[in-house]
């Protein structure tokens, strides 16, 4: 099946599951088995949120599926994660061996893609993929993940949704 196809149908039940879970984390939990179960080279797919009122502000990790990690809190101020969180912005690294930002939890890992989630105009937490391929993430899983950070934040907006 072309890459293109799985991701159409992969974002077809993120949508549903938007629809049919009644929580949040309960949004968060599914679509990490799904996209970890369907996508071929999403080998670790996870959620961080932002811990509220900590100073420094840090990154604390929620539902995953994947190995387990070193790196359960992680500050803004470090990583690609807390690029991502800093910035605003997608970070997409083909190879993290070649970038100093990367906080090291497998040596399987190759490639990572981490996208931050809003909430009323303000970064909340992200998503955070990583492949044991390098280059993984192409222009269609940025704009495919990029979605699934949207569906989780417009779940978090509504009140009932926490």
């Amino acid at each position: 099946m072309p890459v293109e196809t799985r991701i159409d149908e992969v974002r077809q039940q993120v949508d549903a599951l938007s629809i049919t879970t009644q929580t949040a984390h309960e949004l968060m939990e599914q679509m990490c088995k799904l996209l970890h179960d369907r996508m071929l080279k999403y080998n670790w797919v996870g959620f961080y949120m932002l811990e509220p009122g900590s100073n420094p502000p840090m990154l604390v990790l929620g539902t995953f599926v994947g190995a387990m990690t070193p790196h359960t809190r992680i500050p803004v101020d470090q990583g690609i994660c807390g690029a991502a969180a800093a910035s605003g912005h997608t970070v997409v690294v083909d190879d993290v061996s070649k970038d100093s930002r990367y906080l090291a939890c497998s040596l399987e890992t190759k490639s990572e893609i981490v996208v931050p989630i809003f909430v009323h105009g303000k970064v909340v937490g992200e998503i955070d993929i990583d492949s044991h391929f390098p280059a993984a993430f192409s222009g269609e899983d940025k704009r495919f993940v990029q979605h699934c950070a949207e569906v989780v934040g417009k779940k978090l907006e509504k009140p009932a949704a926490r």
